[in-house]
């Protein structure tokens, strides 16, 4: 059966809110696996790590897997630091996203998260050498990739996740535009990426939404929905499919997948109660089918 997971909190979300946000999807989503960690910016880190230890705990009774994410980008040295404990651990499970998290883990085995552009089956085939065993493939991968890629790293004995819900991360940078848009630097930002739960928005000159800002990371405006092609997904071999966490109902969202997934409910029905839970914020499967990421491939849909 093919596994939900649910990808790290890219936001700077509350400690308060986080906790609440994990104990329910503790209690009542039907995910499998579930990724923590600070992936986006080490500044907001110590504001949840204390309650690492609990939510891990809490997710793990309720029987879910819980994998930690390091950081995608490792310039400075609390960051080195950080990775390098984090590849340290012996448990729970692994997964990096930046070169200097493979340097700290040497071969001991890991996950390899979507930052590390595993693109094609040499690379995925090398990170498998070096003691991947599981790849999540970057969301820019169209269906006929993906299923060459999964075919290479099912060959290998690799787990393969793809992102199926949530806004596509399309870059990572040195410098936050969050905090330069606020008129502040990314030293002085007084952390204003919290002001935006769902990212801060961008706009064209003539008004119509382009991006979504999220500290040092861009995001698309849309939400990358490919419930309709999970059936697809799978027949490639894809085993893992990720939810990336929104500021929407996601243990509703997870009860979509699960049920799409599993032939318990009709598409068309689960695609309008999805409209519903994500309100105005358009819906995109570009990449998937070989063209801009922002489009939606109607025909897909309703097929």
């Amino acid at each position: 059966m093919t596994k939900l997971t649910l990808g790290p909190i890219a936001y700077h979300w509350s400690a308060e809110r986080r906790r609440d946000f994990y104990a329910r999807i503790a209690d009542e989503a039907p995910v499998d696996e579930v990724y923590l960690g600070e992936v986006i910016c080490s500044k907001r880190a110590p504001f949840h790590e204390a309650d690492l230890p609990a939510t891990i705990e809490r997710l793990e009774r309720a029987g879910k897997t819980v994998i930690l994410s390091s950081l995608a980008e490792v310039m400075l040295r609390r960051e080195r630091k950080a990775t390098e404990d984090l590849a340290a651990m012996d448990s729970p499970e692994i997964e990096i996203n930046n070169a200097a998290g493979l340097y700290a883990r040497g071969k001991r085995a890991h996950r390899i998260g979507p930052f590390m552009n595993a693109y094609n089956e040499a690379t995925i085939a090398w990170t498998a050498g070096q003691g991947a065993t599981h790849v999540c493939l970057p969301g820019e991968l169209p269906a006929q990739s993906i299923a060459v890629a999964a075919q290479a790293a099912r060959g290998l004995g690799l787990g393969v996740e793809v992102q199926v819900f949530g806004r596509a991360s399309l870059a990572v940078s040195a410098r936050c535009y969050h905090a330069r848009a606020h008129g502040r630097t990314k030293d002085n930002c007084q952390f204003v990426c919290e002001e935006d739960d769902d990212g801060m928005p961008l706009r064209t000159t003539d008004d119509r939404p382009i991006l979504r800002v999220n500290g040092i990371q861009t995001q698309s405006e849309s939400y990358v929905d490919l419930l309709p092609e999970i059936g697809q997904l799978a027949q490639h071999g894809v085993t893992h499919l990720r939810l990336m966490p929104q500021d929407v109902d996601m243990v509703a969202v997870a009860e979509l997948f699960r049920a799409v997934a599993d032939k318990n409910q009709a598409l068309d029905e689960a695609e309008a109660r999805m409209r519903q839970l994500c309100g105005d914020v358009p819906f995109s499967n570009g990449f998937y089918h070989g063209t801009a990421g922002y489009r939606r491939i109607a025909s897909a849909a309703a097929g």
